[in-house]
């Protein structure tokens, strides 16, 4: 009998094993194994679909990424270049016959363009050799298109020269005399400039297009989206600043204009003088006629809607098309047969594909639910983007215009996903600040029991205005927080992207108290649900989620910890940013000081008594990372619990695997002491 006995365990313990492995939780270790599609592109024929393909090796620390070959039915997927290495900015040549793309190979210093064969053996060539690097790369008839920064007074070999002194100098020290110094997570130096250039593809001597017009693209960022070519390589449109006295003095605050110039050509004129606020991503029509660009019409707020302008290159006139619709165009792609647009469009906590005429201004949404990224069309009608939601990563898809229906590219994940429980999730509408309707995305955990009572993770987005949609976060996995046995939120508060202009703006310059309400009211209804335990609860959020996080800490709240993320706690420091939050729209702290004492974090510290985790990169230059040390002082000078965690090799988010590991387990170390996971 003990023989059988052991028999049949024996028996059972592989569906145990396979029981045990079905049941896998999207642990942070997962999120790692994960092969990351970025966007793709078609070629102007359809016969190629080409994405790049980003994977990371842990152990080493390290990504990779490559450029792979995607059937049109989805029937197989093959990489075409090698390991290890890095490659971004696949494009097609005009005739789809040769594939673009930057790449550091072999004994480059930076990154250059390389020019594979489709359809034929062979080895990617170098086309460039450019001192400091080629990016923002396109191709326009027999050119290949890029941009540099460079040193303006020199050729490009005292630029490799000046480069080199410049790398091994025994002098550290930055030196400025105007805006800006910094950019995100870099510094920007003051003497170079940002300039287009084109070469033959056949190769041949490198041409200045925007040098001569001593004109620079806009400094603290560029790249393909901000100039754009003609079909007929005859005229160059890009974006740079607009001041009348831009050519000498840059100012505090860049006006960021359209300008329009003949390649070869020592003179641009500007097309959007007259709008004091940013026109950007010119691009234009594939038959040459029509500049398709984006307007907003409010300085110093970057989430004013953002509106798809048209400029007839003959008679100079412009037409917004869907005026009346309440949506921002960030972003869009021309059909090839220029009579309208496909855009990605923030909507309502979802991104959509919409197709957009150009003659009208109708607007058709194409897909309905979860994620779409940019799409790309060949000339045959294919459609082709990126897919993704909270419970898959993004996959390459085909998407049938008519009717929005979607056929799957790829493969990827599949086998790391096969094991993995993801949960659930779900929209609901609540009531927030004055009753007003705020959408929320609510996760379940695995094996989510309702007659059990489960703590709640509230997260807090960032932004303000970078709406939740339904996609899936890397950085912050709502479902790898669920998985750890909470019910975890996302709620779209008031000033959210996506549900119109009123509604982003709503919390300007009052950046506190809408959706403070709105976090808390949503709070209140969860304590209303008989499967959420309200002693339990605990909160978070990075950026403008770590600043409403530090107003939370100030204020009579329910949570029992909180995680505060690449905070601005206090709004006079904030001034040592790249960014400077309310100064060009609603004045600086010295003109309007009332504006400031009412929001910054740091002026209700005297309340603060909740146990807090700090983390803040030091390479944080959007929020420096004095600011994550003045809270964790501030909190121990108060006696309140507390724990700072400082990366010195981070920015604004946490990038590098071993890190990312380190902060998950940090976080859920954190939440799970004074809010126990699980339900009971």
């Amino acid at each position: 009998m003990k023989k059988v006995g052991i028999l049949l365990i024996c028996l059972l313990m592989p569906f145990a094993t396979a029981f045990a492995q079905a049941t896998k939780p999207l642990s942070v270790d997962v999120l790692w194994q994960l092969k990351r599609i970025g966007s793709p592109i078609i070629s102007p024929q359809g016969e190629y679909i080409v994405a790049p393909v980003t994977q990371y090796d842990v152990p080493e620390d390290k990504g990779s990424t490559q450029l792979w070959l995607f059937a049109k039915d989805g029937s197989s997927q093959r990489a075409i270049t090698a390991e290890g290495m890095r490659v971004s900015e696949p494009l097609f040549s005009p005739d789809g016959k040769t594939l673009a793309f930057v790449s550091k190979r072999d004994k480059d210093e930076d990154g250059q363009i390389y020019l594979l064969p489709m359809g034929a053996p062979g080895e990617a060539q170098r086309l460039t050799n450019v001192p400091g690097g080629v990016y923002g790369i396109k191709w326009v008839g027999e050119h290949l298109y890029f941009i540099s920064r460079i040193y303006p007074d020199k050729n490009w070999d005292e630029m490799a020269k000046q480069l080199k002194a410049d790398k091994d100098t025994k002098v550290s020290a930055h030196q400025w005399n105007a805006l800006p110094y910094s950019s995100f997570d870099h510094w920007i130096e003051e003497e170079r400039q940002a300039h287009i250039f084109r070469i033959a593809a056949k190769g041949g001597d490198i041409e200045a297009v925007t040098q001569p017009l001593e004109i620079e693209l806009p400094r603290s960022s560029q790249g393909a989206d901000s100039y754009d070519i003609d079909p007929s390589e005859t005229w160059v449109a890009f974006n740079a600043n607009g001041w009348e006295a831009e050519l000498k003095t840059r100012q505090v605050d860049p006006k960021i204009d359209i300008f329009l110039a003949k390649i070869g050509s020592d003179k641009a004129v500007n097309l959007t003088k007259d709008n004091q606020a940013p026109d950007s991503s010119p691009s234009f029509s594939p038959d040459g006629k029509t500049l398709a660009f984006t307007r907003q019409l409010i300085p110093g707020f970057y989430a004013d809607k953002s509106r798809l302008m048209l400029l007839d290159l003959k008679k100079r006139s412009e037409r917004e098309l869907a005026k009346e619709w309440d949506r921002s165009v960030s972003s869009f792609s021309w059909t090839p047969d220029s009579k309208g647009f496909y855009a990605a469009i923030d909507d309502a906590a979802t991104r959509r594909i919409y197709h957009i005429d150009a003659k009208n201004g109708k607007i058709k949404p194409i897909t309905k639910a979860t994620n779409f990224g940019q799409p790309v069309m060949a000339k045959n009608g294919a459609l082709i983007a990126t897919n993704d939601s909270f419970l898959y990563p993004p996959r390459l898809v085909a998407i049938n215009p008519k009717n929005g229906e979607t056929s799957r590219l790829d493969s990827f994940n599949d086998d790391v996903l096969a094991d993995v429980d993801m949960g659930t999730y779900e929209s609901v509408t609540y009531k927030g600040y004055q009753g007003d309707d705020i959408q929320m995305w609510v996760h379940y955990p695995p094996g989510f029991d309702r007659s059990k009572k489960y703590p709640l993770m509230m997260l807090i987005h960032g932004g303000p205005h970078n709406g939740i949609s339904d996609g899936f976060h890397f950085r912050w996995n709502a479902q790898t927080f669920a998985s750890w046995g909470y019910v975890t939120a996302w709620a779209n508060f008031h000033g959210s992207s996506g549900f119109g202009q009123e509604f982003a703006d709503s919390i300007n310059p009052d950046w506190k108290n809408k959706s403070l309400d709105d976090v808390l009211k949503a709070a209140d209804w969860f304590k209303q649900k008989e499967w959420i335990d309200g002693d339990r609860m605990v909160a978070g959020g990075g950026s403008y989620g770590g600043y409403l996080s530090s107003i939370i800490l100030g204020q009579e709240n329910p949570f029992k910890a909180l995680l505060i993320h690449a905070a601005v706690y206090n709004m006079y420091s904030q001034m040592s940013s790249d960014f400077a939050v309310h100064s060009t729209r609603f004045g600086y702290y010295w003109e309007k000081p009332e504006i400031y004492q009412s929001i910054s974090p740091h002026y209700f510290a005297g309340n603060f008594n909740t146990p807090t985790l700090i983390i803040h990169g030091q390479l944080d230059y959007r929020v420096p990372v004095g600011q994550g040390f003045e809270l964790f002082r501030t909190l121990q000078s108060r006696g309140v619990e507390s724990r700072m965690i400082y990366f010195p090799d981070e920015n604004h988010w946490i990038l590098k695997p071993n890190n990312s590991i380190y902060w998950y387990n940090q976080v859920k170390d954190w939440m799970t002491h004074y809010a126990e996971p699980g339900g009971r």
